[in-house]
């Protein structure tokens, strides 16, 4: 049986590439994109199977997870890695709070909102797996100043990591948070690394065995600072 995995934000970027990386891995990918034009487009190029996908609207959520459940009675991996907002020209003294409220909608209440509906789905999984792509500019240990939406939607989404880890550790799920690096993306910009080797950290935590770390912050499959 196949593994069945989900990644949303996939129609370019690093979420295209994890897709292209788990397909060539043998999964069934489901790719999810806002605009239907664009996931199947993206979906046609690495064999994937298409979704149209908005994390932000509950009601799309619903349509998605019953388009999942039609499809293949189950889902394996759940990848949250879209997001919004790397908002390099704000500081927190002066931010624009509705561009905040904005980024925590898709970088956070997403994700949140897709474990929810889509936890019947992964707990018919024999190995469930969840991996929420995050940031080094959420990490606490290293905060500064600046892109005050990414880093607080990105803080408080490895916090969620933290407690969907705890509380699902019984049920034999991995939570893991992943930073991806800096790579040459449109949100990231020109002068990152390459795509391939940030999907690559993303796919080593989908992919994890069954004795395999939960509950942690990963670069490159190696541990980093909350």
């Amino acid at each position: 049986m196949t593994t069945v995995s989900l990644v949303t934000g996939a129609n370019r970027g690093i979420g295209l590439e994890v897709c292209r990386q788990l397909a060539a891995a043998g999964h069934d990918v489901v790719l999810t994109a806002r605009d239907a034009e664009a996931a199947a487009t993206a979906a046609r190029s690495i064999g994937a199977t298409p979704l149209r996908l908005d994390v932000t609207d509950p009601a799309i959520v619903d349509e998605a997870a019953a388009a999942v459940q039609d499809r293949y009675g189950r889902l394996d991996v759940l990848i949250n890695n879209a997001a919004i907002s790397y908002d390099t020209w704000q500081r927190a003294i002066t931010a624009d709070l509705a561009v905040v409220r904005e980024a925590a909608e898709t970088n956070l209440y997403g994700p949140w909102l897709m474990v929810q509906r889509f936890l019947p789905l992964l707990r018919a999984s024999d190995h469930p797996r969840i991996v929420n792509v995050s940031s080094e500019a959420g990490s606490l240990t290293g905060m500064g100043g600046g892109t005050p939406a990414y880093a607080a939607s990105k803080a408080a989404l490895n916090a969620l990591t933290l407690m969907l880890a705890a509380e699902l550790r019984p049920e034999r799920f991995l939570v893991n948070a992943v930073s991806p690096g800096w790579v040459a993306t449109d949100m990231g910009g020109a002068g990152g690394g390459a795509v391939s080797d940030g999907a690559a950290s993303v796919v080593w935590a989908a992919t994890l065995t069954d004795d395999g770390p939960t509950g942690g912050f990963f670069r490159d499959g190696r541990p980093i600072p909350w």
